[in-house]
């Protein structure tokens, strides 16, 4: 009898802006020896990350039915197709509906590619991914130059360094058919358990617990420091729109470089208040991104409190001062925002972007209260933990979202990229 050909296919997609400028990367490799035996990347114009991820997953598909001519056959080929999409992969496994109408003729086309039986999806890590993950940024830098991605220009396979996968493909026995399918799944389960469980270290830093998928994650970095910061002045969105100091100029440079070398940051979303504009800019440059501005990340207004001290304000305003430091729903005076009110909003902000940018790593750049929202959100804590929060100028913190509502705060108030 005639064994099958095996192939193992990784495959991914992005969209900068979900919607927005996308394009996909597939690759086909041996299992056996780990060699690459097929690319595909193309930048399809604006779109979604997950029609670009189907977009992937059928090139890869059609990728390695080239290379087996009667790869329709029962029993010719067997693929173990391995993605960080765990919508993709949940959907073409069957175990989740399909509802959105654009995915629905993408996922048809990808089931008519090869017979059913042929084909095994796998949910790996992004970090696994990386082949696939750079033949489609490839893809989407080519579109920003209004070229297509050419495969003698690829890089992608350069620093993908991977050892045999043999082991990613069962065996097959006995009939055709969704038997042979399901002992396959059943086999490849068994096959990856480990023999004895072992201890393992504490998640750490701002990498996806790979059981969860790859999370949303938000890199939270507060703006460099204006002529008012050090003075410890209010400073909200309804005072002067201070631009920064010389020394919050540095301080954007410095983390600037800090990311640049982490290589880690996606995108870069920025509130639209001056000093964040221009920290933002200084990171943007040293990555090559576009910044996006997004109303939702602006400071608290504290109204009549804008440029005043603590001190200032305590004299000038002591009653209201007292309401606002024991109540959320207690505005500044003369009409600024409640912490109630800004909770609102930040939290509005942010479902809007973690659904734009699930799966990815996003730089917002912001102010003292809304990311103390963000990680008293994430906690779960009180308003009033909002006072227990030391944010520095420049100071990162960082907060992953996964898909299934739980938040994980990984980082808070570092700045260790400014010593």
């Amino acid at each position: 009898m005639t064994q099958p050909r095996q192939f193992v296919i990784e495959a991914d997609g992005g969209s900068r802006g979900n919607p927005g400028p996308a394009g996909y990367g597939a690759v086909v490799i041996d299992p056996v020896t780990g060699e690459t035996l097929a690319e595909a990347a193309e930048y399809i114009g604006v779109a979604t990350n997950n029609v670009a991820e189907y977009k992937g997953l059928i090139a890869g598909l059609k990728a390695a039915k080239a290379l087996v001519p009667d790869a329709s056959a029962d029993g010719a080929v067997q693929v173990r197709v391995r993605m960080d999409s765990k919508l993709v992969v949940e959907q073409m496994s069957g175990r989740w509906k399909i509802k959105h109408p654009d995915m629905k003729p993408l996922a048809a086309e990808a089931a008519r590619i090869l017979p059913a039986s042929a084909v095994t999806y796998e949910w790996i890590p992004r970090e696994k991914n990386k082949h696939a993950d750079r033949l489609a940024n490839e893809a989407m830098d080519a579109g920003r130059r209004g070229k297509q991605w050419e495969p003698s220009a690829s890089t992608a396979a350069l620093d993908t360094t991977r050892p045999s996968v043999a082991s990613a493909l069962p065996p097959v026995s006995g009939p055709p058919g969704d038997a042979v399918a399901g002992a396959a799944k059943a086999r490849a389960a068994l096959a990856s358990r480990p023999a004895a469980a072992s201890p393992s270290a504490p998640q750490a830093g701002w990498a996806a617990a790979p059981d969860l998928g790859t999370p949303a994650t938000f890199v939270l970095l507060r703006h460099g420091e204006t002529a008012l910061t050090p003075e410890k002045r209010f400073s909200g969105s309804g005072g002067s729109d201070p631009e920064l100091s010389a020394a919050g100029r540095h301080q954007a440079e410095c983390i600037a470089r800090s990311l640049a070398a982490r290589g880690t940051v996606e995108e870069i979303v920025s509130s639209p208040l001056r000093r964040c504009r221009e920290t933002a800019a200084a990171v943007a440059a040293r990555l090559g991104l576009e910044v996006r501005i997004e109303e939702g990340l602006r400071e608290t207004d504290f109204g009549a409190w804008e440029g005043l001290t603590f001190a200032e304000v305590r004299e000038r305003y002591g009653p209201d001062l007292d309401a606002w430091l024991t109540s959320a729903k207690a505005a500044p005076t003369g009409g600024g925002e409640s912490f109630a009110e800004v909770t609102r909003r930040v939290s509005a902000t942010r479902d809007r972007l973690t659904t734009r940018y699930a799966g990815r790593t996003v730089l917002l750049v912001t102010h003292v209260t809304p990311i103390k929202t963000l990680i008293r959100l994430a906690l779960g804590a009180p308003p009033e933990a909002m006072f227990r929060m030391e944010l520095s100028a420049a100071s990162v913190s960082a907060v992953a979202y996964y898909a299934d509502g739980n938040a994980s705060v990984r980082l808070l108030n570092d700045t260790s990229h400014l010593r």
